[in-house]
């Protein structure tokens, strides 16, 4: 069975994909107030590589970039921020069909699930003090069914 990193189009086709959420999400007034600070050079780069060892792709994030631990503590301690969360996610849904991955209905629904839970769970975690992020959290890993158990 193969997974959602090669039906996404393998290392070309999330690179696409990280590059259309962030090109949609710099042009959404609530959700680019998360990159007001600046951001890394890199960010589509290493966004893709996240997503790519996420979705059952190589662990070059890990390799490379860093850990679970260090994704969350950047998205941790600034609050709550439901708005900007379901926008995220809305920008998600539109950065697939600029993909071009938008007739892949099944894809769709898997990568939507993901995203969303993502947002809202794992990187929503420590809303107010990333200091309470532990150390040596793991990329949690998605399959078609959804979460995979570590």
């Amino acid at each position: 069975m193969r997974t959602i990193y090669e039906a996404a189009g393998a290392e070309s086709g999330v690179l696409r994909l990280a590059d259309a959420w962030h090109a949609r999400v710099m042009e959404d007034e609530i959700v680019s107030h998360a990159f007001s600070h600046g951001f890394n050079p890199a960010h589509t780069e290493r966004l893709a590589a996240y997503w790519a060892q996420a979705w059952g792709g190589p662990a070059e994030f890990s390799e490379k970039y860093g850990d679970e631990s260090a994704v969350v503590r950047m998205h941790s301690g600034e609050g709550v921020h439901e708005e900007m969360d379901r926008r995220a996610i809305d920008c998600f849904d539109q950065a697939l069909v600029d993909a071009g991955l938008g007739d892949d209905k099944q894809l769709c629904r898997v990568l939507h699930d993901y995203f969303a839970w993502t947002t809202t769970v794992t990187m929503a975690r420590y809303p107010f003090d990333r200091s309470e992020v532990p150390d040596g959290l793991t990329i949690p890993r998605w399959s078609w069914d959804g979460l995979v158990p570590e």
